[in-house]
């Protein structure tokens, strides 16, 4: 069993700054990528970044969110910057996991939530 859980959310005022955390613990043997998506109310849910060797971005947030991870703690992180109140949304992270066992499966962590307001 692999568990992703979240940290670093919260309310924040536009031009603010937010890390967002995701740890990954369980059975795991290796993780392949690591993604952030998010989702706002009314809308599907999105991705925004991702990373496995490199870092991809979605448009609407390059040059203003980076993505990296500690491959030793098993975790990701998505710092935040120069936020804007259409950033609101539950934020998600996922991994693709190599279980001990030897199988892979993509686990979801269980959401963030960031508000951006003044």
């Amino acid at each position: 069993q692999v568990q992703l859980v979240e940290s670093g959310g919260g309310l924040v005022q536009p031009g603010g700054s937010l890390r967002l955390s995701c740890a990954a613990s369980g059975s795991i043997f290796s993780i392949n990528a690591m993604r952030w998506y998010r989702q706002a109310p009314g809308k599907e849910r999105e991705l925004v970044a991702s990373i496995t060797n490199g870092a991809k971005y979605a448009d609407s947030v390059k040059g203003r969110f980076t993505i990296s991870r500690d491959n030793a703690k098993n975790t990701v992180y998505l710092q935040m910057s120069s936020l804007k109140p259409e950033d609101t949304a539950v934020y998600y992270c996922n991994a693709d996991v190599r279980v001990v066992a030897g199988a892979e499966f993509r686990y979801w962590g269980q959401g963030t939530q960031v508000t951006v307001s003044s």
